[in-house]
């Protein structure tokens, strides 16, 4: 018997997005569509240039968060989002915004 993901299932994803997403409200966007959707994790700026984000609730709430990120705000150009899996943390209690 496999294991399928239930869309209610806590789940934690970490993504590092890649593009022109600094300095275009990128952070402050995804803090208000992670919100939205309920979720805790934070969101911060690379010195590369990318956004990194760990988002953790149930499983369908981080796959929205996802598919945002993919198009980001409106200024943003998004080039490519590598995501891994992680286990939920079940630390924060809030999405924040790291500077």
């Amino acid at each position: 018997m496999t294991h399928e993901s239930h869309p209610s299932e806590r789940a934690r994803a970490h993504a590092v997005i890649h593009g022109h997403v600094q300095g275009v409200f990128y952070r402050a966007s995804t803090q208000d569509q992670a919100r939205q959707l309920a979720l805790v994790g934070f969101v911060r700026n690379l010195a590369e240039g990318a956004v990194e984000l760990e988002a953790e609730g149930s499983r369908s709430s981080v796959d929205k968060l996802l598919d945002w990120c993919r198009k980001g705000p409106p200024a943003a150009r998004v080039d490519q989002v590598e995501v891994t899996w992680i286990d939920p943390t079940r630390n924060d209690r809030d999405f924040r915004v790291f500077r």
